[in-house]
């Protein structure tokens, strides 16, 4: 299924849109290519889109701007291209809800590695949905918050429903399976993101401090997500469920 799924690439570099039409339809993969956002929305509205491969540099609204956008409709997979491997460029793009980004220039085989890890872990993520619909699944609930495993979903403790992104809600699960340990950057970051992280990868740190401020945890002194020095990550709160 991963590798027959159906790829839309937003550049606006003909040579670009060209290059991996041609890399990734061999692979399997059915593939779409647009040149700008207008095309790129009107293409996710007739449906059948797996993934979005998606540059930053875009005329018009850019790929920054395109990724809000699709957010507020649609949960499909974005890997985000960049023109220079700026890292406030790459936060940008993964607080705004982006799986993945790739500096430009890059490799095919390296970006047809990132689609896959992607498409893998959304696919492994929607077969436990399913199966979790024939059953009854209790939710995880910690420090008065609640986890609805089957409908993907965080209330506080008041009863307010509070929006994740889908690597925020994978973190947070992870989280929720090993209260107490503490867990490494690297394999939070692998688990979240589908992917694994360089030695100089800071960007799990991103997922975290926004799921800190999610949760009304005060990134000065955090008390349920604290930060284990040299070590990585650990959650000091029980968990029932």
């Amino acid at each position: 299924m991963v590798d027959s799924a159906h790829v839309l690439i937003v550049d606006d570099d003909r040579q670009i849109r060209t290059l991996l039409r041609g890399f990734l339809r061999p692979e399997g993969f059915r593939v779409t290519t647009v040149a700008d956002g207008g095309s790129m929305m009107a293409a996710i509205e007739r449906g059948g889109i797996d993934l979005v491969v998606l540059d930053v540099m875009l005329p018009g609204d850019d790929g920054l701007s395109l990724c809000r956008q699709l957010r507020r409709t649609s949960r499909v997979p974005v890997i985000m291209l960049t023109a220079l491997a700026s890292e406030t460029e790459r936060v940008a793009g993964l607080e705004l809800g982006a799986d993945d980004y790739l500096a430009k220039p890059f490799s095919a085989r390296e970006l047809l590695a990132r689609i896959r890890a992607v498409l893998r872990r959304t696919a492994e993520a929607a077969v436990v949905a399913a199966g979790r619909e024939d059953e009854t699944v209790r939710p995880l609930r910690f420090a008065g918050w609640t986890v609805d495993l089957t409908r993907r979903q965080l209330r506080s403790p008041e009863g307010v429903l509070v929006e994740l992104t889908g690597g925020e809600f994978d973190l947070l699960v992870t989280f929720l399976q090993h209260p107490g340990q503490v867990l490494p950057r690297d394999w939070l970051l692998d688990r979240a993101r589908g992917r694994m992280a360089g030695p100089a990868d800071r960007t799990i740190d991103v997922h975290v401090g926004r799921l800190r401020r999610k949760l009304g945890d005060d990134p000065k002194s955090p008390q349920l997500i604290k930060t284990v020095r040299g070590g990585g990550y650990v959650l000091t709160a029980a968990v029932e469920g």
